[in-house]
This record gives C-alpha cells, sequence and structure tokens, in this order.
C-alpha cells in the first residue's frame, strides 16, 4: 500500500516537472546572466582589430626596422646574373663536397653546455659516454645524409622540368616546354655552388623561383644532389672504353656476318 502511495507521488512529480518544462520556453532574445564574463569577453584586443591607445590606431604594430625572423636570414642580391656571380663568390655551402673528411659536432648551440658537462664527466668517469659519441658525425656522413634528402627534394619540385636523372626531359618539355640544360653535363658544372643557390632563390630564365618551395636548408640539399649526379657523370667519362675481344659479344657478331660478294671485295 506504501509503495502505490510512493508510486503516485513520483508519478505526480514527474508530471508536473515536464508541464513545468513546456511551458518555460526559452527565450533567445534576451542574454542570460553571466557569471565570469572575462572569459566570454576577453579584455585584450585582437590582432586586426582597432586600437584607439596604440599607434595608427592598430592593435598589430610592425616590426621594428632591421628585425630579422628566425630561420630567415636576408640575402642581399637582386635577381640578376651579375648578383649571380656574386652570391658563387660570397656563399658557401655548408656541405661541400671538396671539404675534408672530419669529425663534425652536428649537436646545436643549445647544447653546447651539455656537451661540455659530458666531457667532463667522461674525463672523471672512465667508461666512454656513448650518447656524446653518437653526436658526432663526420662531413661524408653529414654530407651522405644531405644528398639522400636532395634527392628526396629534387624527386617532387624538379623532376618534372629536368627529368630523373637531370637530363632535362621531364615530362612538361615534350608538352611544349623548352627543355632546360642537362645537370650532370652542363653548363652547371662549371657554377659554384653560390651561384646555385642564387638560381634557386631568385630564378632564372625559363626558371622560376623556388624559395617559397624550399627553404635554405632543403636548396643545398638540392645542390648537393645535383654535386653527386654530376660526380657520376664524371667518373663514367673517365671509364676506358671495353676492348674487343675474341670472347666479346662485338666479336661473335662480327664472325657469324655472311662474307661480302665478290663484286664487293673488289
Amino acid at each position: 500500500m506504501n509503495l502505490t502511495r510512493t508510486n503516485l507521488v513520483l508519478g505526480g512529480l514527474l508530471v508536473m516537472t515536464i508541464a513545468l518544462t513546456m511551458s518555460m520556453e526559452p527565450d533567445y532574445t534576451i542574454l542570460n546572466v553571466e557569471f565570469i564574463p572575462n572569459m566570454r569577453r576577453s579584455p585584450a584586443s585582437d590582432a586586426y582589430a582597432a586600437n584607439s591607445v596604440l599607434p595608427h590606431a592598430r592593435t598589430m604594430q610592425a616590426p621594428v626596422h632591421g628585425t630579422i625572423a628566425r630561420g630567415d636570414l636576408p640575402l642581399y642580391f637582386e635577381a640578376t646574373k651579375e648578383d649571380a656571380v656574386r652570391a658563387g663568390e660570397e656563399l658557401q655551402n655548408p656541405f661541400a663536397f671538396d671539404e675534408p673528411d672530419q669529425p663534425i659536432d652536428s649537436t646545436p648551440e643549445a647544447e653546447t653546455d651539455a656537451t661540455l658537462s659530458d666531457q667532463k664527466t667522461a674525463s672523471i668517469d672512465p667508461q666512454p659516454n656513448i650518447a656524446s659519441e653518437q653526436k658526432e658525425l663526420t662531413h661524408a656522413q653529414k654530407l651522405d645524409a644531405s644528398v639522400q634528402r636532395g634527392a628526396k627534394v629534387y624527386g617532387v619540385f624538379c623532376v618534372s622540368c629536368h627529368g630523373p636523372g637531370g637530363a632535362g626531359d621531364g615530362p612538361v618539355t615534350k608538352r611544349g616546354f623548352p627543355p632546360p640544360p642537362p645537370l650532370p653535363t652542363g653548363k652547371s658544372v662549371q657554377m659554384k655552388d653560390g651561384q646555385l643557390f642564387h638560381i634557386l632563390t631568385y630564378g632564372q630564365g625559363s626558371m622560376s623561383s623556388m624559395s617559397a618551395q624550399l627553404n635554405r636548408n632543403r636548396r643545398w640539399d638540392v645542390i648537393n644532389y645535383i654535386r653527386s649526379l654530376q660526380a657520376g657523370a664524371a667518373m663514367e667519362s673517365q671509364q676506358p672504353a671495353t676492348p674487343v675481344t675474341d670472347d666479346s659479344p662485338e666479336a661473335k657478331q662480327e664472325t657469324e656476318k655472311p662474307p661480302k660478294a665478290a663484286e664487293d671485295q673488289l
């Protein structure tokens, strides 16, 4: 009996709750009470909003004159052939092919203090520091890594014009685009790395600038890959010709030819 009465009371409360909920329709034109208004309305000004306090009534101000963005050092060259030659004299490839094979510390400047502390610890502790040994790479190893990165970048941005082997036979050249000179044996062999870097940065002739697609390090990687193609072509040109012996296929073809007629021999 008590259970039935309890169910009736709970049922009545449920009906009353539903009725009150349906009767109180929200008015979306009236704002609700804001307990923490700063969470919804920030006192800070937006970057592109007007500002009556700062100069020119703008929130985002122009950078100070001479400011250099991190990782974007300026190049004081013009997009001319004269400056391209000057860039070849002034710019140095960080992984040039003609540098000696010496150990180079690949750690950034921020890890200099940590490296010094490791060296002090190694002088006290007779056990070698394996982590510090792995941080040092030879110039050949760093150059090889740069060439591998350059090959990937070349396959994405350069192969369409220069072709997979750099011969200037890319797919766009078969559809009316003027073919570029071959990279392994063309005039780029005589150019210095800085001049190639200038061409990649500013463009030259029918080649457009690649500075928007490739940062500085990737441009040097592409140059190192081109130098590897040129080194391979130079090695192939220096190989002596294979002499024709009696057992070679060329000699067999000569012996298998039918004898000429008497008129031809005369």
